[in-house]
């Protein structure tokens, strides 16, 4: 199960940076975060480790079963992405 952002992120970037794998994008330095409104995990990337989960000072991060009603299009969204 990966993790999920959603549209509350306040792209601080701070999740980024305890991310093991590196599969949160995009990052400060990539040419798509000025035009990105959030940040996403990639869930094929994922390794559901939760690093990211305290550091996220926006509450936005979540596990992919847990994701509110009224944010589960966000699941879609992070995955899409990185399609």
């Amino acid at each position: 199960m990966a993790y999920v952002i959603t549209d509350s992120c306040i792209k601080d970037a701070l999740c980024v940076d305890v991310c093991p794998v590196d599969c949160i994008h995009p990052k400060k330095d990539e040419p798509q975060f000025e035009a990105a409104t959030q940040m996403y995990v990639s869930p094929a990337e994922c390794i559901d480790c939760g690093a990211c989960v305290p550091v996220c000072t926006s509450d936005s991060i979540h596990p992919a079963d847990d994701v509110p009603e009224d944010k589960k299009e966000f699941i879609e969204k992070n995955a899409a992405y990185f399609n």
